[in-house]
């Protein structure tokens, strides 16, 4: 299932792994992305400001500071700033993502 119009109308963020494509809701201070996977990825470990998301459908396996679990559809997950983060994602997972930065796609 794709996203519905109003959402895939958004402006397309840049997101340097194949599959994967990124809807952009801009605040003056934050960012909402909401995220499709077409294809298995591996998200290096890297770290941010701090991130909430919601999984709206499929799977992710994140390891936030060193600790591994699995997300599932309606599973919602909180990633503190500056923690180092990293995912293993099944292609048809989608995520809306909530960043604390204006910047950061």
């Amino acid at each position: 299932m794709k996203y519905p119009d109003i959402i895939s109308k958004l402006p397309e963020i840049g997101v340097p792994i194949p599959g994967v494509n990124g809807f952009l809701l801009q605040g003056q201070d934050s960012q909402l992305v909401f995220f499709e996977f077409n294809e298995d990825a591996v998200l290096p470990k890297h770290s941010h400001s701090a991130q909430w998301g919601i999984v709206v459908d499929g799977e992710i396996r994140l390891t936030i500071s060193g600790i591994e679990k699995t997300y599932r559809k309606g599973d919602s997950y909180y990633i503190p700033a500056g923690a180092e983060h990293s995912g293993i994602i099944s292609a048809g997972f989608k995520a809306i993502d909530f960043f604390d930065q204006p910047d950061r796609y």
